[in-house]
């Protein structure tokens, strides 16, 4: 007991415990240092930051979507408007899990299976707390399925938007559009704060050309919301601006007329006003219900329309490229007048075939026995191919192309709705540059003699062919056709108007030559061997017009065209141009019936209703 006192040293053990309570007070106090550093931080140097991402857990900023422009005709009759209707909408960071609400959705009737997978990449492609479409324009029988089921499907709601409708079905629906749900590649194209909220854009035509236009400016409300993501209280609004309304300058009655002509058969009609450049009419069938699209097609329905044989997406009126036929006639005669290859009154005999000399090679003409002593007027209105082989001939390809290259033939039209084909005047310096083989990029002068009756590589568009038409019918002034006619603010109501926008002319030696292509064109409805003589019937006003006969096939030298013996796709295409009044040109058509055969007996008459329809409407 002894030797233990003798080795204890209280005084270390003092020194060592305060040392210790040293330590320990100063780990005290720095860790006191880091909360007070860090309150300060908090409450000091970034509290307003920290107090903005609080007050973000329970404000909401909410888009405004905007109204979508009407569009209307040209007599103010509405085309396009928005209908009050029910869509199925989810918020992803409100879903439990997805796929499986999907799914539910599905078996419920609510969801089509296949576009489960649409809807999953429309998903991926949007911000979590956003409020996807998944389904629009619902039937109040679905509304009633969901409402009895909502409580399985949180995040999941149906909310009343404005559809977009167009009141008359499928008529202009090549020249109006569609509008569809936002895809992810739409996405990819868009500003996301312009288009917040907002389930759909156009797709195609005048809805997705004058997108911008039509869409308007979002807006925003600030809403307090739970912790379940429900609006408590609205704290602020900003009010979305309307899309302005679009004023066409399509003529919805003769538009119906049109169409109405068409029938079932696959074709276009485009009608334009010369005076302007205005598009009338813009038809082309067989279409489709845009209400559709709205809707929300399913895949099978989306790709049964695509892979259709008759193509009825396909906007034939703009985009066709047919050869022209006949109906090019008076523009060769015009270039055979101003090449000095022909006076007008210079005659040739037609035995019913054309040979290049030196050749054995027989053009034939459609008329076998020929059509005896013809000149210029003759042969345009009883369409003799003999005449205008030997012409064009005479006038060579490339001096033909310049001619018919004033009048807008192959090269895009400028129509601000697009996107259309420009399609193709050929020349020597077009075939070496498009051809591999140097024996294909000899231009031989058989080319030049078809090219002259509109056939071989020419090819046209229906819209190309009546601003050619209506070109002549202005005696060689020209307008860039167009669609809008202006655009009314939804605010002010103020519309603005555009203005005609003229393309280079077609000039001409002499007046009096319009007036000899004119009355040529005249004689083909009023001459007695005119080849639409039928069409003249009756009319209330003077006409003045072009057959043509476009083959799909060709025939060999010792064969005779048999369209009965052919596939109803193998036959020749119907064309028909006409203009009227001729004394005071008010609107200039191109018919095109694919198959349908004989120009005058079959696109002819389409024509004649198109101009009736739309002259019986206005004051001449």
């Amino acid at each position: 007991m002894k030797h233990a006192n003798q080795i204890k040293d209280h005084w270390r053990e003092k020194q060592l415990f305060n040392n210790r309570i040293l330590i320990c007070a100063f780990l005290a106090l720095i860790m006191m240092g880091i909360v007070v550093v860090r309150l300060a931080n908090l409450q000091l140097v970034n509290a307003d930051y920290y107090a903005a991402q609080s007050q973000g857990n329970r404000i909401r900023v909410q888009p405004l979507p905007p109204t979508r422009g009407l569009i209307f005709d040209r007599n103010q009759k509405l085309l396009v408007e928005n209908t009050p209707s029910y869509q199925l909408e989810i918020t992803p960071e409100q879903v439990p899990d997805l796929d499986d609400t999907l799914e539910r959705l599905s078996a419920s009737g609510l969801l089509e299976q296949e576009n489960i997978d649409r809807v999953r990449g429309l998903i991926n492609s949007r911000r979590r707390f956003d409020s996807i479409p998944i389904r629009q324009k619902m039937t109040d029988e679905d509304v009633a399925r969901f409402a009895v089921l909502r409580p399985y499907f949180p995040g999941v709601e149906i909310r009343a938007r404005l559809a977009r409708t167009y009141p008359f079905g499928t008529v202009a629906a090549h020249a109006l559009g569609y509008v569809g749900g936002i895809s992810a590649t739409d996405q990819d194209k868009l500003d996301p704060a312009a288009y917040a909220g907002t389930s759909y854009i156009g797709k195609v035509a005048t809805e997705r050309a004058y997108e911008n236009e039509l869409h308007g400016t979002v807006g925003h409300q600030d809403v307090l919301v739970n912790v379940h993501g429900r609006v408590m209280q609205v704290l602020d609004t900003q009010l979305s601006v309307p899309g302005r309304d679009l004023l066409l300058s399509l003529d919805i009655d003769t538009q119906i007329a049109a169409e109405k002509a068409l029938g079932s058969r696959r074709g276009a009609v485009a009608a334009i006003d010369p005076r302007n450049g205005e598009v009338l009419v813009l038809a082309s069938t067989p279409n489709f219900d845009p209400n559709s699209f709205t809707a929300g097609l399913s895949r099978t329905e989306f790709n049964a329309l695509q892979t259709d044989v008759d193509q009825p997406l396909f906007n034939r009126a703009l985009r066709g490229k047919y050869p022209p036929g006949s109906t090019i006639k008076p523009i060769i005669a015009l270039a055979g007048l101003e090449q000095n290859a022909v006076s007008a009154n210079q005659q040739i005999f037609c035995r019913g075939h054309f040979s290049l000399p030196g050749s054995t090679h027989r053009y034939r003409d459609w008329k076998p026995e020929g059509h005896g002593l013809v000149n210029l007027r003759d042969a345009v209105a009883q369409s003799c191919d003999t005449y205008f082989y030997d012409l064009a001939n005479e006038i060579g390809i490339d001096a033909m192309a310049v001619t018919l290259q004033e009048f807008g033939l192959g090269e895009t039209t400028g129509l601000d709705i697009g996107p259309e084909s420009g399609g193709l005047v050929p020349t020597r310096s077009w075939k070496r540059r498009n051809f591999a083989d140097p024996e294909d990029q000899i231009w031989y002068p058989g080319e030049t003699v078809i090219a002259g009756i509109g056939q071989g590589f020419m090819l046209t568009t229906p819209l190309q062919l009546a601003h050619a038409t209506a070109t002549i019918a202005m005696r060689g002034i020209r307008y860039r056709p167009s669609l809008v006619r202006g655009m009314r603010d939804p605010v002010s109501g103020a519309v603005a108007v555009r203005q005609p926008r003229n393309l280079p002319p077609v000039r001409v030696t002499t007046p009096e030559r319009w007036d000899q292509i004119i009355g040529a064109m005249e004689a083909v409805i009023y001459d007695p061997k005119g080849t639409a003589r039928a069409l003249g019937v009756n009319s209330k006003w003077r006409l003045a017009g072009k057959s043509g006969t476009a083959q799909v096939v060709s025939v060999a030298q010792d064969e005779k065209y048999n369209a009965e013996e052919l596939a109803e796709r193998m036959r020749d295409h119907a064309l028909f141009v006409a203009f009227a009044p001729v004394d005071d040109p008010r609107i200039a058509v191109a018919v095109i019936v694919e198959n349908g055969g004989s120009g005058s007996g079959v696109a002819g008459p389409v024509a004649r209703q198109v101009i009736d329809a739309y002259l019986n409407k206005v004051a001449l």
